[in-house]
């Protein structure tokens, strides 16, 4: 089995701070340090779109455009865990967000990820 549950998300105000957090379990994610690590998020009435992503070591992040600078991926395979610390946020960044695994290589295409949680709500209010 394999299973990704995040959390930490809530509503904040514009400018706030929030950290989520997607904790890997199940067998499959035995081997959590080797997967390389995603979050994507979708905000109602668009497609779901690519935030960050984290190599299995824990190096050479990768950032969608709009959150460079304000969000930053961080992993502990000890807790197979990987976290999202968001900061500045904006109204904007309102959407579900998910993480994802994938032995396929680090990237920002959903297609390349093979696990996926449920997701978690971020609401920034204006």
């Amino acid at each position: 089995q394999a299973q990704l549950v995040e959390s930490g998300g809530g509503l904040v105000q514009a400018g706030g701070s929030l950290r989520l957090s997607c904790a890997a379990s199940g067998r499959t994610f035995s081997t959590f340090s080797t997967y390389d690590m995603g979050w994507f998020r979708q905000a109602p009435g668009k497609e779901r779109e690519f935030v960050a992503a984290i190599s299995w070591w824990g190096g050479s992040p990768l950032y969608a455009d709009s959150v460079k600078g304000r969000f930053l991926i961080s992993r502990d395979n000890a807790m197979n865990t990987v976290y999202l610390r968001m900061t500045s946020l904006e109204p904007e960044d309102t959407a579900v967000y998910y993480c994802a695994a994938s032995r396929r290589g680090m990237t920002a295409n959903q297609a390349g990820y093979e696990y996926w949680g449920q997701g978690t709500q971020v609401t920034v209010s204006s």
